[in-house]
């Protein structure tokens, strides 16, 4: 059956918040679910799968684990509300234009720095020397290892945002 979208119900809300700030680590759930949050809420389940602000969707609900996987919207929001280098990853700038105008994932040589209370599978933020944010993703490796190996993938990347924008 599909889903369908509806208003977040004030329990929810609550719930989605609390899922957010324990996820990330910090204050963000009031960021990322406000007051007038709408849900996608799967038909056969009842589990909520999608959170949306308006008419854009800022994070999906993973459902084996029920961990939130951002989108570059909700990227942004996280981005925008937690201090530089809170849940980001920085890359060289000479990158990161490519990394835009061609997404794909982010290797460990190009890596510049890192936040250390990061873990593998966390959500991150791929941002530039200049804490421009770029993508969103998921983190490979730990930060030892990102900063310490100059092989394999630091960050399988979701999505960029748009380039030229």
């Amino acid at each position: 059956m599909p889903e369908y979208l509806r208003d977040a119900k004030p329990h929810e809300i609550q719930y989605l918040r609390a899922l957010a700030n324990y996820q990330f680590r910090y204050d963000v759930g009031r960021y990322l679910v406000p007051n007038s949050v709408k849900v996608k809420v799967s038909r056969s389940t009842g589990r909520i799968r999608e959170v949306w602000i308006g008419n854009v969707r800022v994070a999906s609900l993973r459902a084996s684990t029920y961990t939130y996987v951002l989108t570059i919207e909700g990227g942004k929001i996280i981005h925008k509300h937690i201090p530089f280098p809170k849940l980001r990853v920085v890359i060289f700038n000479e990158i990161s234009e490519d990394l835009i105008r061609n997404p794909t994932n982010v290797f460990s040589k190009h890596v510049l720095m890192i936040d250390e209370d990061l873990r593998p599978g966390d959500e991150v933020l791929v941002v530039n020397e200049d804490d421009e944010l770029l993508c969103v993703g998921r983190l490979h490796l730990s930060p030892y290892e990102v900063i310490h190996f100059i092989r394999g993938v630091a960050v399988k990347v979701k999505e960029c945002v748009e380039y030229g924008s």
